[in-house]
């Protein structure tokens, strides 16, 4: 299948556009200002040995001193026979190897270079939380070059993993047999190729080799490595054999991109393009109206049918209803042909929106057999394009499909969108009729407690209407109730729920 990437690029932000048959199938963004330092490594700087509570702090050149404990250090094992000392021995940076059993002053001093990795983010006056013990990862594996141990994840089923573990030992040993460094196989490398695997494990090691070089000519409390950014995971991650092309708005990161492939991905410098057009990147393939459309709740379907998409904390659910389509024979085949076009149109939906977790799938109810196999072979089929994991149920007993899709950031819904202020996220705000009768229990207790010379109601202009006109028999006999004026003031900038009561 012909696959096709657009790159838009801008100073505040990175998208990326997946096009499969002229359709797009997946959007990434990035923020310039919301990028993370998780995966950054440094040469730090020790500043501060804090023997009391087994941890240490670190200049590696940000605002605040970065923070180390123990349990993240990997000392040398032979530090505890170290000769003293000496400031040319202190400036030397040192990758460490494990020992978690000296205390912490017994491993590092005051001034020396160490190359760390960030495990969290600075948070408020919190600064980053670091570790000694580096991992690279690649798009298959992950290379923990002080390491020598080879491992598989566990989500892969344990019948694979021996298989899969001895496959990595031969494509990870150098010359003489033995491991130089330590790799861990990522769930997505189940059905990876030695090819595919053989290129991560190049990309990896020459990744190191090049942080190692800078460690030697660089001063502390310098950046060694930073994560990649989308455009390089655009390279990393996204490319296969299907991808034609690659292109990218920008000349200048077309060249920044172009120097990264010629180093690490030389197979993928074929494909990149500078895009040179009049008209936006995104506006080849209607990038941007997709966007709007994967926001909404509704997405409408070719035959007249339509999908109602909900997502929530727990779970996503998918409600597909046959609309306005009655063009088949009888009803078992509107109901049949609306369900098979909401298969293909939600496993693009899944992966545009990029929902994970829990996916329930309502389809139409089906009387026939054969028709739900067809519906569930279908969806199956669009879901292994997926290049995220997946899994798959039949139809329960409900009628309803049970899936999972892996989560691997955070959905466009949530990048893109904020809860409504009116309505807390709740998707639905009280009547103004509900808020008219809010006021007026409102009233009643302040009425109890104080006794002002009048009550004035502070509201939105909908609300104030309804009190002016259809309730204004209950807010007169209320002011009759409590012998105290009630007046009312239109405040446009509140919303329907928002109101005051100003005691006079």
């Amino acid at each position: 299948m012909n696959q096709d990437i657009l790159i838009n690029w801008s100073p505040q932000e990175t998208r990326v556009a997946v096009v499969e048959q002229g359709a797009v199938q997946e959007v990434h963004i990035e923020r310039t200002l919301e990028r993370g330092l998780v995966g950054n490594i440094y040469l730090g700087k020790v500043s501060r040995v804090l023997p009391g509570m087994q941890s240490a702090f670190l200049d590696i050149g940000l605002d605040r001193a970065a923070f180390l404990h123990v349990a993240d250090l990997m000392p040398n094992i032979q530090a505890k026979h170290a000769a003293p000392r000496t400031p040319a021995a202190e400036g030397a940076p040192q990758v460490l190897a494990p020992n978690p059993v000296l205390p912490i002053e017994k491993q590092i001093f005051e001034g020396q270079a160490l190359m760390v990795q960030v495990l969290k983010d600075p948070i408020g006056t919190k600064g980053a939380r670091l570790t000694a013990q580096i991992s690279i990862a690649g798009r298959l594996l992950v290379f923990l070059p002080q390491d020598s141990h080879i491992g598989v994840s566990q989500k892969i089923p344990t019948a694979q993993r021996e298989a899969l573990r001895a496959r990595l030992q031969q494509l990870t040993a150098t010359s003489d047999g033995s491991p130089a460094g330590g790799f861990i196989l990522r769930t997505n490398a189940e059905d990876a190729s030695d090819t595919e695997l053989a290129d991560d494990v190049a990309y990896l090691r020459k990744t190191w080799l090049r942080i190692k070089q800078a460690a030697l000519s660089q001063p502390a409390a310098t950046l060694l490595h930073e994560d990649l950014n989308l455009m390089q995971r655009v390279l990393r991650d996204l490319t296969s054999a299907e991808t034609q092309s690659i292109r990218i708005d920008s000349r200048e990161q077309f060249g920044l991109l172009k120097g990264f492939a010629d180093e690490f991905m030389p197979d993928t410098v074929r494909k990149l393009q500078h895009y040179s057009g009049e008209r936006p990147i995104f506006d080849l393939f209607n990038v941007d109206e997709e966007i709007v459309r994967a926001l909404g709740r509704r997405v409408d379907l070719k035959s007249g049918g339509y999908l109602v998409i909900d997502q929530t904390e727990a779970l996503t659910t998918v409600d597909v209803n046959t609309g306005g389509f009655v063009g088949a024979r009888n009803f078992d085949d509107t109901v049949f042909r609306t369900n098979l076009e909401a298969a293909q149109a939600i496993a693009r939906q899944l992966r545009l929106r990029n929902l994970g977790g829990i996916v329930i799938v309502d389809f139409i109810d089906m009387t026939r057999e054969d028709h739900r196999d067809a519906v569930l072979a279908e969806f199956r089929k669009q879901l292994g394009r997926d290049r995220v994991k997946t899994m798959i149920g039949s139809f329960s007993q409900l009628g309803l499909v049970e899936m999972t899709r892996k989560r691997t950031r955070e959905s466009l819904a949530h990048m893109l969108s904020e809860p409504c202020e009116a309505c807390h996220g709740r998707g639905a705000v009280k009547t103004a009729r509900s808020v008219c009768y809010d006021i007026l229990r409102e009233i009643l207790r302040e009425a109890r407690a104080f006794s002002p010379r009048e009550f004035r109601v502070v509201a939105a202009p909908k609300v104030v209407e309804l009190f002016l006109d259809e309730e204004r028999a209950h807010l007169a006999g209320l002011s009759e109730f409590i012998g105290k004026p009630i007046s009312l003031q239109s405040e446009s900038s509140m919303t329907q729920e928002q109101y005051d009561i100003v005691l006079l």
